[in-house]
């Protein structure tokens, strides 16, 4: 079982059509408040790669009452209590690459006719790894990328706000600030994973939605924990659909 820092391939590498989580920890706490299952597209010692099928069941962070944070005024959006709820991913699917140690995710959008639309550059917590999936916590603060090198800063608000309400300190700030401008030098020199060809990459046709475990939110083994096998022995089986 690989727990611990991030350390994506290495001597028991997910295999292409593999079922695993990517999750995020809620700011500030321990918990998860969102969950994607995946399906692995690569995994290497230098990448991985997976991708989130449109229709996927997943977790998302919702205010107490249901409402999408999105639609909170900024100034209350990050106080105000919140839970959790389950949803269908929408759009055309969405492929995320991810390299070990670096505090970003690249992620990759196309419109239904796969016209490439955008990456996304999302600033997070280097991943952990686990037997079942990887694990990260958002920053916040993101980079839009388009198809002529141009790009644009997102969510700057809620960066700032997020700082105001106490989810980042002045060291994390500082060290979302320092990743964001690593990875703008990394467009500048168009460097991978940009150089590839990763915008003509399409799912392979015979893979089935991975669905959304019960456990979702369970904790990532530890270290210590008893010696398991290197694959999760329940993988997430393949499913028409997520239920």
């Amino acid at each position: 079982m690989e727990t611990g820092n991030e350390g994506t391939g290495g001597e028991h590498p997910w295999r292409p059509g593999d079922h695993i989580l990517w999750r995020y920890r809620a700011n500030g706490a321990r918990h998860f408040h969102i969950c994607r299952p995946v399906t692995v597209v690569r995994d290497t010692p230098d990448l991985l790669a997976v991708w989130l099928a449109p229709g996927t069941e997943c977790v998302r962070p919702v205010l107490a009452d249901g409402t999408p944070p999105h639609l909170e005024p900024l100034a209350t959006r990050y106080t105000k209590p919140r839970a959790t709820a389950r949803c269908r991913w929408l759009g055309n699917g969405l492929l995320k690459l991810a390299r070990p140690g670096e505090p970003w995710s690249i992620w990759l959008f196309w419109d239904r006719d796969w016209r490439f639309r955008n990456w996304y550059v999302n600033l997070e917590e280097p991943r952990t790894r686990w037997s079942g999936g990887v694990d990260s916590e958002d920053h916040f603060l993101d980079i839009v990328v388009y198809a002529d090198r141009s790009w644009e800063w997102r969510d700057e608000d809620e960066f700032a706000q997020a700082e105001m309400a106490g989810l980042l300190d002045a060291g994390q700030v500082a060290r979302v600030r320092a990743a964001g401008q690593e990875a703008l030098r990394r467009i500048s020199s168009w460097s991978l994973p940009f150089s590839e060809n990763w915008p003509s990459w399409r799912p392979d046709p015979r893979w089935r939605r991975p669905r959304l475990p019960t456990d979702w939110g369970r904790p990532m083994p530890s270290a210590t924990a008893p010696s398991q096998p290197d694959r999760l022995p329940d993988r997430l089986p393949d499913h028409p659909r997520a239920s």
